[in-house]
């Protein structure tokens, strides 16, 4: 793949995160969660003070044609009984456990969880 087009790749996602965000935070605004040029230093999708509120993480974006957790995360979905949420835990040797889960799903739902 040319570099133009993994950028392209990469961008997209980043936009695509973007937008997750937007459509189910309705009180922000495009000027509260902002994709970063390609090559930029630090977080993928930059967040104001109100959306790091709604949603206090730091949004790292990868595209790749392949990454070995799929296949462990089809199987968390054929096991999930009905009405959950499938969630992938997984750890390599010498590195913390990191967990791994729809993203749809995340944006969707995570501010309606710490709403109080």
């Amino acid at each position: 793949m040319k570099t133009a087009s993994a950028k392209a790749k990469g961008r997209k996602l980043q936009q695509d995160v973007r937008d997750m965000i937007l459509k189910y935070s309705p009180s922000l605004t495009k000027d509260d969660v902002r994709s970063t040029s390609m090559g930029a230093g630090g977080e993928d999708v930059q967040l104001s003070q109100a959306a790091r509120k709604q949603y206090p993480v730091s949004i790292e974006c990868k595209s790749r044609a392949s990454y070995a957790f799929y296949k462990d995360y089809d199987q968390a979905v054929i096991n999930a009984p009905e009405g959950t949420e499938p969630i992938l835990v997984a750890k390599a040797n010498h590195r913390a456990p990191v967990v791994i889960l729809d993203a749809d799903w995340f944006f969707k739902n995570f501010p309606k969880r710490i709403r109080r």
